[in-house]
């Protein structure tokens, strides 16, 4: 369980960032090289790579090397464990959501 918890940690803190969001969204639109997603970021290409680094840790993206091109792209592993620790959640918050539409009814009666 431990693990688990750490994995969707690791999920939410690399989708935590701004930065590291708007590189996912780009790659949602299929694999690139490492360069050509740097690209809109004002940002060196070290930095870049760091932030990719918590996206592969987070087990977001898969980057690999080609010979002297490295690509990156989305790996569903980390956006599964977030969105099953979100689904495990949904029935209760529903439940607390329909009972305070119940009080905010009965108080406007």
């Amino acid at each position: 369980m431990k693990k688990k918890a750490a994995d969707v940690d690791r999920v939410f803190h690399a989708l935590g960032d701004m930065t590291r969001r708007a590189m996912m969204e780009r790659l949602s639109r299929g694999p690139m090289s490492v360069s050509l997603l740097a690209e809109p970021f004002k940002m060196s290409l070290a930095a870049v790579v760091q932030h990719l680094q918590i996206l592969e840790e987070a087990g977001l993206v898969k980057t690999e090397k080609v010979g002297r091109v490295r690509s990156c792209r989305i790996e569903s592993a980390g956006l599964d464990s977030a969105a099953n620790w979100i689904g495990a959640r949904r029935p209760e918050w529903a439940r607390r959501l329909d009972r305070l539409e119940d009080i905010l009814t009965e108080k406007g009666k």
